[in-house]
């Protein structure tokens, strides 16, 4: 249901290796930015992805290394892109941090006719697509309106074909309106209730990005039994009380929280440039297993029922 992209995968600066906070995420035919760091819009072209429909921009929180790259991405998606509908979501001091690159970017022309603004609240869900959700939780880190958000896939009951041949229902639209939770009535008068024809509910998959966070276990409640978790590991275990006075994690930390917790896919991102990759994933996978330090352009596809995919495709397509 849900494919993930990775376009920026550093903390703080950008190394020769990686650049600066910035994922993409596909469902269907929707879109999504989650922040947007500075050159993700040169990020966005190499993946190949494209400009298309990407006009849903979701902010983990104000700080400069995740908000940067707005200027130079709306600067080309009204000017060069022809976007007239693009929508911004974050907390009330992130937005505000917003409204000065975009009179910058704007240099006193009016903007509010092709870019909207949305303050986003605590479980708020902030946008419902076709067959999912997402919303939006509070995330302690340094500084106020902070958020992570959460991808939602819909509950599914698969309709039983079989059974709908025995009871003489045809192909067509009494079949879709059953799908949708309606009853019908066939010609000889027999009502067919959806329950008759509709399976067990399948719970459909989650993912969970937190953005910077200060200590996992505050969004327990939400985090926890999670098809996959993208969070930071900016700092290892050696160097706890630096993650600690900054309002980081480590990659300890958040190995330890995916065991415990019922996770069952761990992405680990913004990762600092002070540490080899091998130590932060040796320091992950030693506690749980199926995590990924993801990399610039790493491409992942979650669907219901199957296990989590890491996709090779060709960045120059």
């Amino acid at each position: 249901m849900f494919d993930i992209i990775f376009l920026g995968t550093s903390a703080s600066a950008p190394s020769v290796y990686r650049g600066l906070s910035s994922t993409a995420v596909i469902a269907g035919e929707d879109r999504f930015l989650i922040d947007c760091g500075e050159g993700t819009q040169r990020q966005i072209l190499k993946s190949g992805i494209g400009f298309k429909r990407l006009n849903h921009i979701f902010l983990t929180h104000s700080h400069l290394d995740h908000i940067l790259g707005l200027g130079g991405l709306l600067s080309t998606f009204t000017r060069w892109e022809g976007m007239d509908d693009i929508h911004i979501y974050g907390g009330k001091y992130t937005l505000e941090r917003v409204k000065i690159l975009l009179d910058v970017v704007f240099s006193g022309r009016s903007y509010e006719h092709l870019i909207t603004l949305h303050i986003v609240k605590d479980g708020e869900e902030i946008y419902r697509g076709k067959s999912f959700s997402v919303v939006a939780f509070t995330v302690p880190h340094r500084g106020p309106d902070c958020f992570g958000y959460q991808f939602i896939e819909d509950t599914h009951r698969p309709f039983l074909a079989e059974k709908a041949q025995e009871l003489g229902i045809p192909a067509g639209p009494e079949r879709a309106q059953l799908v949708r939770g309606k009853s019908i009535t066939l010609g000889d008068g027999t009502v067919i209730e959806p329950e008759m024809v509709l399976g067990e509910a399948i719970t459909g998959t989650r993912v969970i990005f937190t953005g910077d966070i200060a200590n996992l276990d505050a969004i327990e409640a939400v985090a926890s039994d999670v098809d996959v978790l993208v969070t930071e590991a900016t700092f290892l275990r050696e160097d706890v009380d630096i993650a600690r006075s900054h309002g980081h994690i480590t990659a300890y930390d958040a190995a330890t929280f995916a065991k415990e917790h019922n996770v069952k896919h761990l992405l680990l991102t913004h990762v600092s440039r002070r540490y080899r990759e091998y130590d932060v994933v040796s320091e992950a996978r030693n506690i749980f297993s199926d995590t990924y330090v993801v990399r610039d352009l790493d491409y992942f596809s979650i669907r219901r029922g199957q296990p989590l995919q890491k996709i090779d495709y060709d960045t120059n397509m």
